[in-house]
């Protein structure tokens, strides 16, 4: 009977210990080099999501949009498009075009960016956000271009960033067909308003599906975005959003989420001004700084010892296999240049 006793007291004292927050990312990254940079001759590359196929090949899912409508391009031109590399950290190789902009009378009618690719059970699942210009607007691709490279000011401007939503296509096939759905995945609700937009998503210990989505910060006369968390019982839907917030006090974008199964512990990185971090939590509810909070400053080093010092460096994106977490992605513009960039971890 004592044996069973410490027994059950050594299983109770190691699953707790599972249980706690000890990820350590920020000095496991890698120097680069330039097969770890993915860039594509006329467009801008963005954020990217990576998935291992069934063919033992690894599909990157990123944003892409041509350079002649400027970096503000992506709200109205970008497309999801497919690339495939024998190592989650490349170098890359440009497959297809995945999905575009739906078109006149569709919620997804204009762009097709930051997108998250996943599979449950044996479907694949692309989370994406779109936009549009409202039912009673008239307009050609002449004047898509006008507010794309005018930018922020342009007024119908104002029109599509309300309007962003998250969607999701699905298909048996990283190759598709992507059969998508008539309406947005979620709307803005609780600590969260405006848009829904940046999806991230993972399936946690109880099966449910918990979804990550950004928002404007309800009022608030600053310009503060906030993640929010929903569950759904399925992948694609319907997801409820909770009231509590997972970053409210910190102007923060682009998560990357899963559920580390090993540790028994629910991971999510950003990007903030300055650094990009990662919040940590033992429910997938309630949110904190993770121990390892500051993965890097936004500079890389280089495998010739310089340091890449990007104008922005975003979109960070987590792979991993077996249990373990082997690559950090991110997002990176210098000049007239945007790449997309797989680092890594030792």
């Amino acid at each position: 009977m004592k044996n069973i006793f410490f027994s059950l007291l050594f299983l109770v004292f190691s699953l707790q210990v599972l249980a706690q927050d000890v990820l350590r990312i920020s000095d496991r990254i890698s120097e680069i080099d330039e097969s770890n940079i993915f860039k594509t001759e006329g467009y801008y590359n963005w954020g990217g999501s990576i998935i291992k196929g069934d063919d033992g090949k690894y599909h990157l899912f990123y944003s892409r949009w041509p350079k002649e409508s400027k970096f503000t391009g992506w709200l109205l031109f970008s497309e999801i498009a497919h690339a495939i590399a024998d190592s989650p950290s490349g170098p890359w190789t440009y497959v297809e075009t995945a999905l575009e902009g739906r078109g006149k009378g569709n919620w997804d009618a204009i762009t097709a960016h930051n997108p998250k690719i996943k599979k449950f059970g044996d479907t694949y699942y692309l989370y994406y956000i779109s936009t549009n210009l409202g039912e009673d607007q008239n307009y050609n691709s002449e004047d898509l271009m006008e507010i794309a490279q005018t930018g922020y000011s342009h007024p119908d401007w104002k029109i599509l960033r309300p309007n962003q939503r998250t969607g999701v296509a699905i298909s048996k096939s990283l190759n598709g067909p992507w059969q998508r759905k008539d309406s947005p995945l979620i709307e803005p609700s609780g600590p969260i308003s405006t848009l829904t937009v940046n999806p991230a998503i993972t399936q946690g210990r109880d099966g449910e599906f918990y979804l990550i989505v950004k928002g404007d910060k309800p009022n608030e006369t600053r310009f503060i975005r906030n993640q929010a968390m929903a569950i759904g019982e399925k992948p694609d839907g319907p997801f409820e959003i909770l009231p509590k917030a997972v970053i409210d006090d910190l102007d923060t974008e682009d998560m990357s989420l899963w559920y580390d199964e090993t540790l028994d512990h629910y991971y999510a990185v950003f990007h903030a001004h300055g650094f990009i971090g990662m919040m940590s939590s033992p429910d997938g509810i309630n949110w904190e700084k993770a121990s390892d909070y500051v993965l890097t400053p936004k500079e890389l080093t280089m495998k010739d010892g310089s340091i890449l010092k990007p104008d922005r460096l975003e979109r960070p994106f987590v792979f991993h296999e077996d249990g373990k977490v082997i690559v950090l992605g991110l997002a990176g513009k210098v000049g007239d240049e945007s790449v997309v960039i797989t680092i890594p971890l030792k």
